[in-house]
């Protein structure tokens, strides 16, 4: 009888136990591209055993908000110090500017990821003159997202690429006077 109560007295205390520690720590709310911009929608709090937070963990959504994916981020990932560009797009890349340029065919920009090289190729939309090759070898920095594509000369994805500072002024004629198309390359 005593091993009865005993064993009473113990599934009440357990069922009473007070519920594990948690910490609420800023993940992912969906699966997050590389080189997005974070919005306060593409985050949200979750409850993480103490032990199991990754060091570098941002601590609110403040520290998140308006800063950019440095690489994908899955659903439900913690959001960490190395996750998020900060400062510059440019920041270890010495010597070259960021170029935003719309790439014609938006399926072709869903395939790049921050950190591909591509060329740019410049096509008349008219016919009258050869496509050419205006930028080699050169680093995808953003893909950001947009709701619009536009029209006319301003069709199609927008890309942030990193140019020497002198092959500025020859990609944005190229940008608004032609077609761009990417070419991915190793």
């Amino acid at each position: 009888m005593l091993c009865a109560v005993v064993a009473v007295v113990a599934s009440v205390q357990a069922a009473h136990a007070p519920p594990p520690a948690r910490t609420m720590v800023l993940t992912a709310a969906d699966d997050l591209p590389a080189g997005v911009v974070v919005r306060a929608s593409d985050l949200t709090l979750t409850p993480f055993d103490p032990s199991s937070v990754p060091s570098g963990v941002l601590s609110g959504a403040g520290s998140a908000i308006g800063r950019t994916t440095s690489a994908p981020v899955r659903r439900g990932e913690p959001l960490t110090d190395v996750r998020l560009v900060t400062g510059s797009l440019l920041r270890g890349r010495p010597g070259l500017v960021g170029v935003p340029v719309r790439i014609g065919d938006p399926a072709a920009v869903r395939l790049l990821q921050v950190g591909d090289r591509v060329d740019l190729v410049a096509a008349d939309p008219r016919g009258d003159r050869r496509a050419s090759t205006v930028a080699t070898a050169v680093p995808v920095l953003a893909v950001p997202r947009t709701s619009s594509q536009g029209d006319g000369l301003t069709s199609g994805a927008l890309v942030v690429v990193g140019v020497p500072a002198g092959s500025a002024e020859t990609l944005a004629q190229a940008s608004v006077t032609a077609f761009l198309s990417v070419v991915l390359i190793r």
